[in-house]
């Protein structure tokens, strides 16, 4: 699955992006139909609710799936994404 990673406002470290390349292997197990996927990594003013925003878009056949979490880390935000596209795939089955 090809994966292209984008970063807004801010210059990713190496270790942040090893990490989210990391968990995008893992969740090709999960995702099957998935032909490819983009990550966008970007800050926010809110500083209360987590001012890391992740998005994950999916792209398979036929549709895509975005998935999108506000936390104060971009790890942690990635952790409840993959989690967000193992529930909708136990729905589709």
């Amino acid at each position: 699955m090809n994966v292209q990673i984008q970063s807004v406002k801010f210059d990713a470290d190496k270790k942040l992006i090893e990490f989210v390349e990391n968990k995008m292997s893992k969740l090709e197990r999960f995702t099957d139909r998935a032909t490819g996927a983009e990550v966008i990594l970007k800050l926010d003013k809110d500083f209360e609710k987590g001012n890391k925003v992740a998005t994950i878009t999916l792209h398979m056949p036929g549709e895509d799936m975005v998935a999108e979490h506000r936390a104060r880390a971009f790890e942690e935000a990635i952790d409840a994404l993959k989690r967000q596209i193992e529930k909708f795939k136990e729905k589709v089955k």
